[in-house]
């Protein structure tokens, strides 16, 4: 049982290749039952950070400790990981290539069994069990590997870009998936470019730019932390009455509707008392900023 200690804990990692350095000095506590949306755009350092947790790859300097201790085949035993590169045997049958794995992992033949079945079942891929994987979409390929990951209950799990190549019915069911094993004091450590997944799922973010952590922390405290004056308005009319404005410290036109920063010194009730007699206003909502709004200032103002 973990009780107030760290289920991941990185401290100051540093990787280096030749001139490059991919990541540095980067560190990041989990708790149990946390779900943290390791984020980025492309090239940031994710997929070399959830390789040196895994021990596929090492420090050059820092620290990775799983449930209080360094990594080692046993402690790979409660880690579930999904690789963005996806792995599977072709020319196997789901059935086959299943129990295979929990082999692998030291699973007993009828155990693997009852849990193949179940995951099947759930993931809605059962009348697929004799195929061979290559007959298989990638999506379902996804699932297949997406079971293998938790063959053994894992405490933690990581899971590099698990929704992509997933239609929007299987994102759902990856999420809710993903939302059933918090509930069971799982620890889950996952990167997307999704920013909408990553806000819906996170407790937690650590977005990093150029390997360096550049943002972390509570999603909730981090959005208090970045400003409530943003406005949210869906219109009829000319939008240069707010690309004009004195009042707007940013603006973002969405076609059918503006993403507003107001200026720290405008209240939002009197912005809208300017502006409701210019444009028909079909919505005007005051909102902290979207996750999507956070990334994108934040990457720029780092670069």
């Amino acid at each position: 049982m973990i009780q107030n200690s760290s289920v991941l804990s990185i401290s100051g990692i540093i990787k280096k290749f030749g001139d490059l350095t991919a990541v540095k000095n980067l560190s990041l506590k989990l708790s149990k039952g946390v779900i943290c949306g390791l984020l980025g755009p492309n090239g940031a350092g994710k997929t070399t950070t959830i390789r040196m947790i895994m021990n596929i790859i090492i420090p050059d300097r820092g620290e990775i400790k799983i449930l209080g201790k360094k990594m080692d085949e046993k402690l790979k035993e409660k880690i579930g990981y999904l690789p963005e590169e996806r792995g599977l045997y072709p020319k196997m049958k789901v059935d086959d290539l299943l129990r295979f794995f929990a082999g692998i992992k030291g699973i007993s033949k009828k155990e693997a069994k009852k849990i193949i079945n179940y995951w099947l079942e759930r993931l809605e891929i059962a009348d697929w069990k004799t195929k061979k994987i290559n007959e298989l979409s990638k999506g379902m390929q996804q699932k297949i590997q997406f079971i293998i990951t938790i063959f053994n209950d894992p405490q933690l799990l990581i899971l590099d870009e698990p929704f992509i190549g997933l239609d929007p019915i299987n994102t759902e069911l990856f999420k809710d998936i993903i939302l059933e094993l918090k509930q069971k004091g799982k620890t889950i450590l996952f990167s997307t470019h999704i920013m909408e997944q990553a806000e819906k799922l996170c407790d937690e973010i650590c977005l990093i730019n150029k390997g360096e952590n550049i943002l972390s922390g509570k999603l909730s405290q981090i959005k208090r932390n970045f400003g409530k004056n943003t406005v949210i308005v869906e219109y009829q009319g000319d939008g240069d009455i707010f690309r004009n404005s004195a009042d707007i410290a940013k603006y973002n036109d969405y076609g059918n509707y503006v993403e507003l920063e107001l200026k720290e010194e405008v209240e939002s009730q009197s912005f809208l008392k300017k502006i409701i007699d210019k444009v028909n206003i079909q919505k005007f909502e005051v909102m902290e900023p979207s996750l999507n709004q956070i990334f994108i200032e934040s990457v720029k103002k780092s670069s």
